[in-house]
């Protein structure tokens, strides 16, 4: 199956065009201007360096100056003692590779043997080569990295303000869905749903790496008191909707087993079915007015509706609680389960300071 190409979003196109205007500038100096021997070298360094955050260049430029430097000098020396550039790389390769593996630097340890690679196939391992060769590493580095610290520095926030925002709205999704569904759903249509509360715990687990780039991407940031950004929610967000998304999980799992061949499992009945329905779509109700208290946290008409959709769930709770007994042992057992999930989801979905 041919993958689905997605189009850009606009950091993408920003750091793209940083790539190749960075390249562009660094080619224009060594190139054009200074006539370098080594010129390449420019450019190259120079597009690796348009990182994702300002102290990520940064950081990347250290390592790979050093990589650049290392697989250099040992191929240089190589070179000089075997005069032979076979065994040059015979003994150099190894080294370099052992080097960029053991060395704290990332993909970055990749240079070390690239260069090396190069500097032997291409015979400029002279002294006066090594020289240019590094010193057109070292424009490019600081061309990279100055294109992205002085160009639209690159800022994480509003990713993840929308990976945040994507949570309650795509556990209401869910919520809903699971709603509609519950009056004759099947294993087909309960495997979906649980298959959904696995994708709410995967944006979870990316919102969680958002956070990541998002305070690395301030650091050494030039441009963070001059640009406009949009403050994430707090990290207790992201507790309350994992605790939501784990109870999805476990209730879209017992709705599975219930309507599962191979388990022993009976589906409630029609009537509990039908107030778990209801129980279900008023939660993904105050989930969809969590999505819109997140974007304004003083805004009444959605706490209003938010409290609402709450306290009707809780009377469909209490419905479905009393039907607890006298259907069964296995059909209580069932129903039960279900009802354990459904209260702990609804504790978590209470408002609290955490939530907004």
């Amino acid at each position: 199956m041919t993958p689905r190409l997605h189009q850009p979003d606009r950091y993408q196109v920003v750091q793209s065009l940083k790539m190749a205007a960075a390249a562009i500038l660094a080619w224009a100096l060594t190139g054009w201007w200074l006539e370098a021997p080594m010129a390449l070298m420019a450019p190259w360094a120079a597009v690796a360096l348009v990182q994702g955050t300002v102290y990520r260049s940064l950081r990347t430029a250290v390592q790979l100056v050093l990589m650049i430097t290392a697989g250099t000098l040992l191929a240089t020396g190589a070179a000089a003692l075997t005069g032979n550039t076979m065994i040059a790389m015979v003994v150099a390769l190894p080294l370099t590779a052992l080097l960029g593996n053991l060395a704290p630097v990332g993909g970055q340890g990749l240079y070390a043997s690239t260069t090396a690679l190069f500097v032997l196939a291409y015979g400029s391992h002279s002294w006066p080569a090594v020289g240019h060769r590094l010193l057109e590493t070292l424009v490019g580095a600081a061309v990279g990295v100055a294109v992205n610290a002085v160009v639209l520095p690159p800022v994480h926030s509003r990713h993840v303000s929308r990976l945040a925002s994507a949570l309650p709205r795509d556990s209401a999704r869910l919520l809903r869905d699971m709603a509609d569904g519950m009056e004759g759903y099947d294993a087909s249509r309960a495997e979906q749903w649980h298959r959904g509360a696995k994708d709410l715990l995967a944006a979870l687990s990316e919102l969680y790496i958002g956070r990541g780039w998002d305070s690395e991407s301030f650091r050494l940031n030039p441009g963070r008191r001059l640009r406009r950004w949009t403050p994430a929610p707090s990290t207790d967000w992201d507790s309350v909707w994992a605790r939501v998304a784990n109870r999805l999980l476990a209730l879209t799992l017992t709705l599975w087993e219930t309507a599962s061949e191979d388990r022993a499992l009976p589906r409630p009945p029609s009537r509990a079915r039908a107030e778990l329905g209801r129980l279900l779509s008023a939660a993904a109700e105050a989930c969809e007015a969590y999505e819109s208290l997140m974007a304004n946290a003083a805004d009444q008409e959605q706490r209003h509706r938010r409290d609402s959709a709450l306290a009707e769930a809780h009377r469909a709770l209490a419905t479905v609680k009393r039907q607890l007994h006298g259907q069964g042992p296995d059909a209580d057992a069932a129903l039960g389960s279900l009802v354990a999930d459904c209260h702990a989801l609804l504790d978590d979905l209470a408002p609290s300071e955490q939530h907004v």
